[in-house]
């Protein structure tokens, strides 16, 4: 789609993480501009697409990615995908001359929107809700032979409203909207997506896996997307971190680490706020699978961040993150993971940038100083910005208080130290972003003498970290909400994700800014001493003796727990503060 770039591959690791990976790409998905005379937008798809030819000749753009998922996870969505299959079955080695009998079973029924991207897939007019509107034309195909994916975006907007996925998606291949490579699905056969047996619950079953057929298929599929990079900066792994695939996820990097030294691997893990089958002993499990995934990921990676929206990750969590904006179920995977992908669209776009881009080991290099690997995340969705007003407005009217909220389960503590920081507005397209000051009038704050969009975000960060080395994106384009994306958003919110003045309107919101900030702070430290010191409290052995016998092994466990907590200590403020949390610590010990 363009020239020499730098080249990531994504790696999505169970099926929370395929929600977020699903939404995730939906986004990318709805920005891609497939004509080459116009890729002249600020974020570099080829840095994240892959082009590709079918049998027939015709131009595809995939994501470089692979995706691991359990034994019926998929449910309507082809292993294989679609583009490149053919039609028909070839029955010509058939050498039985009797009667053949066939038996199949029905496919498991197709929600609206699928039954509607097929429609637009091969051409045909889908229903739409409003009828004062003329029809939307048939997407037509491009010279390539590919359907103008504009016009299919277009043709959904138009019927947004009619999208209530809510109570029809199971997995998250039901609101998957673009097409996928071949190779990038991996489906694990040794143990059921749902169902009382075969669970990959544990830490030490997802380790066991990589092994055989599982290592020999992951490493086909990493060798197939890593050769044709022209300069690979690395990889994006999203895992899931309260189950087992915690345990696989830290081989996998470790075998990344191994295999691709010098590139950058960033790791997301992404924990739900909870479990739909949960009971006392899963959540002992699930406490005991994130920190030890979190300890070992962290240890083969440039950096780790928990992604999620549950208040912690210890026995007793605070309530989920809430946001002034949103309105969304906590309960479901389809709501929450829909928050997340907007947050990570934000945090990772400056190794994406078209132009400047910072490569992904120089951001985890100014974030991950003298070992600590583990960072956090908080994020502002959408940033709370009024239609009219600008930038200076909108920042000083949070009235000395930080806009965004955790998705770390880390609280931020606006007094403890904090040793890197990299901030990202993205979406703020077309609205003004310095204060047009009226000759003579005295300006309302440092933030309106500012004389950039950079420097007015610049220096509001500044104002409550002053000290912290800052890395400041402002990127204009907006991730684009086309179905289906839920519409879980304020109904004061305007389609760009403004406060509006007037009497809020029935509109679906179709694209909202967003405000995020990775930070290396004291309070990483306090978050992960506090989850060692719940760890360390249990008697596994009376409690869940079925979690040790799948390993790790007694010895080896408390050497994990023993990293967790040397990893904690690397956090204490270097100024000679007191750290409350190591020094309770130590007297536990």
């Amino acid at each position: 789609m363009s020239g020499l770039c730098r080249e990531v591959v994504t790696l999505q690791l169970g099926h929370y993480s395929n929600h977020v990976g699903t939404h995730w790409w939906n986004l990318q998905d709805a920005s891609l501009c497939y004509d080459t005379d116009l890729s002249t937008g600020e974020l570099q798809s080829d840095v994240l697409f892959r082009e590709g030819l079918t049998f027939g000749g015709h131009v595809t753009y995939t994501p470089r990615l692979i995706a691991l998922d359990l034994k019926g996870s998929l449910q309507t969505l082809k292993q294989e995908g679609s583009l490149y299959t053919t039609t028909g079955q070839d029955t010509s080695t058939l050498t039985w001359q009797g009667q053949i009998m066939t038996h199949k079973e029905p496919p498991p029924e197709k929600n609206s929107f699928l039954q509607d991207l097929d429609k637009l897939d091969n051409g045909e007019l889908i229903a739409e809700p409003d009828f004062s509107s003329p029809p939307a034309p048939a997407p037509q195909c491009s010279a390539g032979g590919a359907i103008d994916v504009e016009t299919v975006n277009k043709t959904l907007e138009r019927v947004q409203r009619s999208y209530r996925l809510e109570g029809s998606v199971r997995v998250w291949s039901d609101f998957l909207r673009l097409h996928l490579h071949p190779r990038t699905i991996s489906v694990i056969h040794q143990y059921n997506h749902d169902g009382e047996s075969a669970r990959l619950e544990a830490f030490g079953q997802g380790e066991a896996l990589l092994q055989g057929s599982v290592l020999d298929e992951l490493e086909d599929r990493l060798h197939f997307f890593v050769e044709e990079c022209d300069y690979l900066q690395g990889f994006q792994v999203l895992c899931d971190l309260s189950d087992g695939f915690s345990g696989l996820g830290s081989k996998v990097t470790e075998l990344l680490h191994d295999s691709y030294g010098g590139r950058g691997i960033l790791t997301w893990g992404v924990a739900p706020v909870n479990h739909r089958d949960s009971s006392p002993i899963k959540d002992l499990y699930h406490m005991m699978n994130s920190a030890l995934g979190m300890v070992h990921m962290a240890n083969h990676s440039s950096f780790f961040c928990p992604l999620t929206l549950r208040g912690g990750f210890g026995r007793h969590p605070a309530p989920p993150t809430s946001f002034p904006l949103i309105n969304y179920d906590s309960s479901l995977w389809y709501h929450s993971s829909s928050i997340l992908a907007l947050a990570l669209d934000a945090m990772t776009v400056s190794y994406r940038l078209r132009h400047s881009s910072a490569p992904m080991w120089q951001l985890a290099d100014a974030l991950t100083m003298s070992g600590r690997k583990v960072v956090c995340a908080y994020g502002s969705v959408p940033f709370p910005m009024m239609q009219g007003s600008c930038l200076p407005d909108a920042l000083h009217a949070c009235n000395d208080v930080l806009p965004w909220k955790p998705l770390s389960a880390c609280p931020e503590q606006t007094d403890a130290l904090c040793f890197g920081q990299s901030v990202t507005l993205k979406g703020l397209e077309g609205q003004e972003l310095v204060s047009r000051l009226v000759p003579g009038a005295e300006p309302q704050s440092s933030l309106h003498c500012a004389q950039s969009g950079e420097d007015v975000l610049d220096t509001f960060i500044r104002s409550h970290f002053p000290s912290t080395p800052l890395a400041v994106q402002l990127v204009s384009s907006p991730s684009k909400l086309t179905p289906p994306f839920p519409q879980i958003f304020s109904p004061v919110l305007s389609p760009q994700g403004l406060i509006q003045n007037q009497t809020p309107t029935t509109a679906g919101v179709l694209s909202v800014p967003v405000m995020t900030s990775v930070q290396c702070s004291v309070g990483v430290g306090q978050f992960l001493s506090e989850l060692r010191r719940s760890c360390v409290s249990l008697n596994l052995r009376r409690l869940a003796p079925s979690f040790l016998s799948q390993g790790p092994e007694s010895p080896d466990l408390a050497e994990s727990l023993e990293d967790l907590r040397t990893l904690a200590q690397r956090y204490r403020d270097d100024r000679g503060g007191h750290l409350h949390t190591s020094s309770e610590e130590d007297e536990d010990d």
